[in-house]
């Protein structure tokens, strides 16, 4: 913020959307953490949030496959996000796909409000499809990183997320036991035997 000499009140500079997607095991959260450290490395108040319903590895930190981990605060709602952020600097996100499509009002409120904002998420679910509020976060962000996996089939770039199991519910939380990176072609073959 500034001050601008002729009006004698601040001036307040609107923040950003920064959104990192991909599958799953495309390394999202690693990304996620590695742009909040460096935000505390710059001494930065940094508030880090994730949805309730993301346990696997830890119940309140955000923790990645490669088990790197950074605190966070659950949440029931993306609106709780909005009553914790208080005066800080950077907001990170993760899992931002279990959020309904609310999270994109906060996320904009935030970022108006000169907060910089780091969303990660899944942008397809298991059927290729657009995940909840992940395609509008895409499209009101500043900036979008897209970060792919490896097939587990062919070892070729992979952006799908293949449920092994056959669970038809849009939401299932889970690790390698139940997913696993595809390129487009596994993928594609993978679907035809369902």
């Amino acid at each position: 913020m500034f001050i601008e000499p002729h009006l004698g009140r601040r001036k307040q500079h609107a923040g950003w959307i920064e959104v990192v997607c991909g599958c799953m095991f495309s390394g999202k959260t690693e990304e996620l953490i590695r742009r909040l450290n460096r935000a505390l490395i710059a001494k930065q108040h940094v508030e880090i949030f994730k949805p309730v319903t993301d346990n696997r590895y830890h119940t309140t930190d955000v923790v990645s496959h490669n088990q790197n981990s950074i605190r966070s605060t659950t949440v029931n709602f993306a609106d709780d996000i909005l009553l914790l952020a208080g005066d800080c600097d950077v907001v990170g996100i993760d899992e931002a796909q279990f959020f309904d499509t609310s999270i994109v009002e906060v996320c904009n409120k935030l970022a108006n409000s000169g907060k910089r904002v780091i969303v990660a998420g899944l942008d397809m679910d298991f059927e290729g499809k657009p995940f909840g509020p992940m395609p509008f976060l895409m499209a009101v962000a500043e900036f979008v990183t897209k970060v792919h996996a490896i097939c587990a089939q062919t070892g070729e770039l992979a952006s799908y997320s293949y449920r092994l199991t056959d669970d038809e519910r849009q939401v299932v939380v889970g690790e390698k036991n139940i997913y696993e990176a595809r390129s487009r072609s596994a993928f594609l073959e993978g679907m035809k035997d369902r």
